[in-house]
Parts: structure tokens; C-alpha cells; sequence
């Protein structure tokens, strides 16, 4: 790496910064790879990444004073250390948004993130040491312009209201991640929403939350994935919603797995003269398996109600049970079926029904939530429960408290491109399947576990461009190589149908003759190819990927992540 990629250390550092980093010339270090700190699924919680400033908020003083020291390096450095030039090379301060907005709740956070960099070279991450909200506002209801769509311009003004109340200027704001669930993932939804907060700023991750995304979330928001954690056990997350049941197997603060069922409190909802006044298809089919014929407007009697939630309370006992499911219990997945339910030490509650489970809510919202709730706890009650349960730290789910951001600097010659036209490309989303590439690469089980992935984002493979993330481990024989690339070509079937662009990222050598297999060797891959090498990516995470840089030949890469609360 030249002296000139390395004058522009922390990159996309914003201009009126730039000063302040720009003095490391010549700090030069050989690129190894940290694979140590790839422990995959080590979560959103513990990489995260960032811009060189620091949160004084008064940029323009703090360039000029560094200005001072750019030849003498290190006269006069300032003693306080987050002043300290070499302590912002290394170490990021950010303001950062989350704004999660849900079928029936919208919330907006603001956060102060610190992020340090791990290992020495320019290619090397950054995660983040502390988290700190300062700001919530209080949750209001998503505001709707008729059934299914969404007001994005009310959302707007509630975003508004929220840097009113906290006093802080949009300008302040680093980064931020806006999360969609439930009916804001809808579509149209989703690009109003977009749209609207894209004129609050350019720089926001817009990430839409499917089952199993919920799932996830639902995980932390619990504590669940803490817990675990402390305890290192493994522990089942069943956060049981509305709508759904949300399943995550956690063990040592990672979620190893992610699912969703279809029962869930308001299937039926019920008027107060005992009429059915809402019925969701699933509540519908419920009733059908206890051999009642429900329509809205039926009456139905207390007795019948407690029929469906026992059915119901005793499905999820099955299904979680990790027995073999008969076929009507199986139908139930909204997922792909939880494959890991075993040694599980524990099981935390969460969602709506959670709070009925532990008592924390009494009351009837004419609904099936609180007879569901007291089934299940009666239940456990009786010792009929297959795992000992504890008590949630708190039912709703996790909530994003934004994106933490940083940039790195990757070689030109450890890059293959088809048509530089499609650079630079912003917020593509990072997929990294769980596949372990040994000595041997299996395509048709990498193209599995490609699929596999796609499904647990809940995205259509060839819907929309991601980056699929690998970790290469091992020589890079030709042989590997053609197994890895006929992998990815299995895996990316429709995206290579519709001739949509292929970007990969890994973190070994191997980009060049990746791009070539691809291309030029494996016939009708009419899809632009782009491969970076030298850097490592996970889940939850989006990058942009910069136009090559000249002289120096190296391509900008900035690198968010989405962090949730711990």
C-alpha cells in the first residue's frame, strides 16, 4: 500500500476532519489477517465501526488546533487522549439514530457510540467498546393513512419532534439505522419511509426486519442472548406476538438459529358480546383443527376459546419440545424449521403473551393473548413444560440504536471488477452464510447454506443486490476455488437468470482468480462480477464500496453496522 492510500487513513473521514487524521504518513504496517476476531455471529453487538471525529461537536476548532502539529508530529501533542491524534486514528466517537418503526409502535434513539480498532494494518476492523442512549423518545403509534399504508410523513414529524426534544441538530448526527417491521416492511411502505429519511440525511441504513430478523431482535430485547452469555448455557427465546411466535436459540450471547410459527394472541378477536369481530386466516385454520367452523360476526363461547388456546399453548410445547413433529404441526413454520433444539438449558418468554406468562398483565384485550398466556403458564406449572423457564428482563423486543461506521482502505490488485460503472455502490447488505470452507469445498452444500441465508433475512435470492461475505481458510488451489465459485453460482441462481450483478467480499487472497472462474470459466454468467478481498464482513452489517482511487490504486470500502442494545 502506497504512502498515498495511506495519507487517507480512516477514509471518507468528512472533509472538515481530514486535518485532523491526515498527519500518519508514513505509519505503514503489512497486512495480516485477523481472522481471531471473526468469530462468526459475534454479532452486531461487538464489530462495529466509524468515522475519525470526535464528539466535541465543534469540528471546526478541533481541525485548526490539530492543523498546528501536521509536520512536527509529535510537539505539543494535546494531553487529554481523546484529543490525542493517535488516539482517533485508533479510536472513533460517533452521535448515531435508531428509528424503529413497527406495524403498531414508532421510537426514536440517539446514541453516542466509541469504536476502536483492532490489530495494526489499514484493512483492520473496528468494534465497538461502549454504547451509551441519551436520548428515547416515547414509543407512539405508527401513525396509518388508511388499513395498510403507513403516514411516512407523520413519521417524519415524530423524527422531527425527537431532535427537538433531545436538542440535537441534524448535523450532529453521525450515522443511523432506521429498522421496518411488521406492516412497514410492506413494500410501499418501505420505500415512503425510505424516501422521506433519506432527506434527513444520505448516510442512513434502512433495514427491513422479517421473521427472523424479529426473532433475532427479540432475542436481545429479552436478554436472552445476555443471559446466555453470563451463564454460557444455551438458552430458546419464544417471543410470542400478535401474530406470530418468534423462536432463537442462543448460546454464549450468539443466536445460533432463528424461526417463526404461525400462533399467535389476536389470531381471533373477539367483540364484547362474545362475537367474533376479527379473524386472521391462521386463527381460522386454529378453529378448523379443534373442529370448529369460525366466520366474523360467529358467536363463540368461552369454552370454544379455551379449546384453540390449548390447542394452541400445546403446539408450541411440541414444536419447541425438538421431538418429530407430525405434518399438521409442521405446516405451522412461517420459517425453515429450527434444526438445533437440543441441550437447551433454559427458555425465556417474551412478546405480548410473555407478559400474561409472567404475570405482569392481567387484563383482556379481547383478544386470545391472555388465555393463551395462562395456558402455557399452567403448563409449566404442572411440570408438563420440556425446559425450566426464567424470567425475561424485559418482553418487547430490541430495539436499533442505530449504525456504527468505518472505513477501510483495500488494494486495487486485490480487486476484480467487470465494469467499473458500477462503482461506487452504497448500502448493499452483507449476507455471510454459514458455511465452513475446509479442504474440501461442496458446492451443492454451499448453494444450500447460500439459499438458506437469503431465507433467514427473510429476502428472495434475486430480489434485491446483497454481498455475500466468506472466510477462506487455506491454500488457494485452483481446485478450491472452482469448487467455491460453482458453490456461489448454485446459490445465486436467480440473481445469474435475471443477470443482476454478483458482489463478494472475503477476507483471503483469492479475488482475482475467483472473478475469473466466475466469469470466464463457469459458461452463462452474463452477471457483472465484483470480488474484494482483505476484509472481513458479518451479518447485520452493510457496505459501500468506493470508486479506485488513483494514484494509489486503492478502492475506499466504509463498512455500517447495525447495533441493537445489549
Amino acid at each position: 500500500m502506497g504512502k498515498e492510500g495511506n495519507s487517507q487513513r480512516v477514509i471518507q473521514v468528512k472533509e472538515k476532519d481530514f486535518q485532523k487524521i491526515n498527519y500518519y504518513d508514513g505509519h505503514h504496517h503489512h497486512h495480516h489477517h485477523h481472522d481471531d476476531h471473526d468469530h462468526d455471529g459475534d454479532h452486531d453487538h461487538h464489530n462495529h465501526h466509524s468515522h475519525a471525529h470526535d464528539h466535541a461537536h465543534n469540528h471546526e476548532h478541533n481541525h485548526e488546533h490539530h492543523h498546528h502539529h501536521h509536520d512536527d508530529e509529535f510537539e505539543g501533542v494535546e494531553l487529554n487522549p481523546r484529543k490525542n491524534g493517535l488516539w482517533l486514528v485508533d479510536n472513533i466517537e460517533l452521535t448515531s439514530v435508531g428509528i424503529d418503526v413497527g406495524s403498531s409502535g414508532t421510537q426514536v434513539i440517539f446514541s453516542d457510540l466509541l469504536l476502536r480498532r483492532i490489530g495494526e494494518d489499514l484493512s483492520s476492523r473496528y468494534v465497538v467498546t461502549s454504547r451509551e442512549s441519551f436520548y428515547r423518545s416515547p414509543v407512539r403509534l405508527t401513525p396509518y393513512i388508511d388499513d395498510k399504508r403507513i403516514d411516512e410523513n407523520k413519521i417524519s414529524e415524530y423524527i422531527e419532534d425527537a431532535y427537538k426534544e433531545s436538542g440535537i441538530e441534524p448535523n450532529d448526527i453521525d450515522t443511523g439505522a432506521v429498522i421496518l417491521t411488521g406492516e412497514a416492511m410492506r413494500r410501499e411502505n418501505s420505500r415512503a419511509i425510505a424516501d422521506v429519511l433519506s432527506d434527513k440525511g444520505g448516510g442512513f441504513v434502512c433495514a427491513t426486519a422479517g421473521h427472523n430478523m424479529e426473532a433475532l431482535l427479540a432475542a436481545f430485547g429479552s436478554g436472552a442472548a445476555k443471559q446466555s452469555y453470563n451463564d454460557k448455557s444455551r438458552l430458546l427465546n419464544i417471543d410470542i406476538g400478535g401474530g406470530t411466535t418468534k423462536l432463537a436459540i442462543v448460546e454464549n450471547g450468539k443466536v445460533l438459529e432463528t424461526g417463526a410459527i404461525y400462533i399467535g394472541g389476536r389470531l381471533v378477536v373477539i367483540d364484547d358480546n362474545q362475537k367474533v369481530s376479527r379473524l386472521d386466516p391462521g386463527g381460522a385454520e386454529i378453529a378448523k383443527r379443534v373442529g370448529l367452523n369460525l366466520k366474523v360476526g360467529d358467536s363463540v363461547t368461552e369454552k370454544e376459546l379455551q379449546k384453540m388456546t390449548n390447542w394452541m399453548a400445546g403446539a408450541i410445547v411440541k414444536v419447541v419440545s425438538g421431538e418429530q413433529l407430525p405434518k399438521e404441526l409442521e405446516t405451522l413454520y412461517l420459517t425453515l424449521k429450527l434444526s438445533q433444539l437440543r441441550n437447551i438449558d433454559g427458555v425465556i418468554f417474551s412478546g405480548g403473551v410473555g407478559e400474561y406468562i409472567y404475570n405482569n398483565e392481567t387484563r383482556d384485550f379481547g383478544d386470545l393473548g391472555r388465555r393463551l398466556g395462562q395456558e402455557i403458564r399452567a403448563i409449566f406449572n404442572q411440570n408438563k413444560f420440556p425446559y425450566p423457564v426464567y424470567t425475561a428482563k424485559e418482553c418487547i423486543r430490541a430495539t436499533v440504536i442505530g449504525a456504527s461506521e468505518h472505513s477501510v482502505q483495500v488494494s486495487g490488485n486485490t480487486i476484480f471488477v467487470t465494469d467499473m460503472d458500477l462503482l461506487p455502490k452504497r448500502n448493499l447488505q452483507v449476507l455471510r452464510p454459514d458455511y465452513f470452507i475446509g479442504e474440501i469445498i461442496n458446492p451443492q452444500k454451499l448453494a444450500k447454506s447460500i439459499k438458506d441465508h437469503f431465507k433467514r433475512f427473510d429476502i428472495e435470492e434475486g430480489e434485491k443486490e446483497v454481498v455475500l461475505a466468506f472466510s477462506w481458510n487455506g491454500n488457494p488451489e485452483y481446485q478450491r476455488v472452482r469448487q467455491l465459485a460453482e458453490g456461489i453460482k448454485l446459490g445465486l441462481s436467480e440473481t445469474i437468470k435475471t443477470e443482476k450483478p454478483i458482489y463478494i467480499v472475503l477476507d483471503g487472497d483469492i479475488a482475482n482468480t475467483l472473478g475469473y472462474i466466475l466469469k470466464e470459466e463457469l459458461e452463462f454468467i452474463e452477471s457483472d462480477v465484483i470480488v474484494v478481498d482483505g476484509i472481513t464482513l458479518k451479518d447485520f452489517e452493510f457496505i459501500d464500496i468506493g470508486k479506485v482511487l488513483y494514484p494509489s490504486g486503492t478502492i475506499p470500502v466504509t463498512i455500517k453496522s447495525l447495533i441493537f442494545e445489549m
